[in-house]
């Protein structure tokens, strides 16, 4: 399992609108026309790799916590599925339902969406504020897979905190780490 950082894009960006399909429900989300939140988690995850397998449980309840304390969440999923058919929509819905993701699963085919937000892994994780203004992008927590840390999400529940209770959130930001996209070839 080959390792790849995020691309840590610059603090402040504005979040970059999507029109995607939730493969749980076959209707499109875009970004831009669904009411503001105090903040808006976006998260570029798929099926197959062990980085989101081994955090995929606590991501299922740090989006159930927080929801209800008006966050929202979007998965994406943007891998090339002609190479990696475990991540085709059909197996993204089976996976959702299985894991009970409480946050629509979307399907990036074009794999635009991860271009403009210059995504590199999965998992990767990008935080904005009520304005879309980007706060964080980064890791989920210090766990990653055979290094015997916990998985807490305590850096994504720490961004969280903050923005709910209007402090600042630190902007010394450690990257994700996970498989990188699989782009498909030109």
């Amino acid at each position: 399992m080959s390792a790849t950082l995020s691309n840590m894009i610059a603090l402040g960006t504005t979040a970059p609108d999507f029109n995607l399909p939730n493969t749980l429900t076959d209707e499109d989300i875009n970004l831009y026309k669904l009411p503001n939140r105090k903040a808006t988690v976006v998260m570029f995850i798929c099926n197959h790799c062990p980085y989101v397998k081994h955090i995929i449980d606590e991501v299922v309840r740090v989006a159930n916590d927080y929801q209800r304390r008006d966050v929202r969440f979007f998965a994406i999923s943007s891998n090339d599925v002609d190479n990696y058919p475990q991540d085709s929509p059909e197996k993204m819905k089976e996976w959702a339902t299985a894991m009970k993701f409480p946050f629509p699963y979307l399907y990036d085919e074009s794999q635009d969406t991860a271009k403009i937000y210059n995504a590199a892994c999965t998992p990767d994780f990008y935080v904005f504020d009520t304005n879309l203004c980007l706060v964080y992008r980064g890791q989920f927590d210090e766990s990653k897979p055979k290094n015997e840390v916990p998985v807490t999400g305590n850096d994504m529940r720490q961004v969280l905190e903050n923005i709910l209770n209007d402090q600042p959130v630190d902007p010394d930001q450690k990257p994700s780490i996970g498989c990188n996209i699989k782009w498909k070839a030109n």
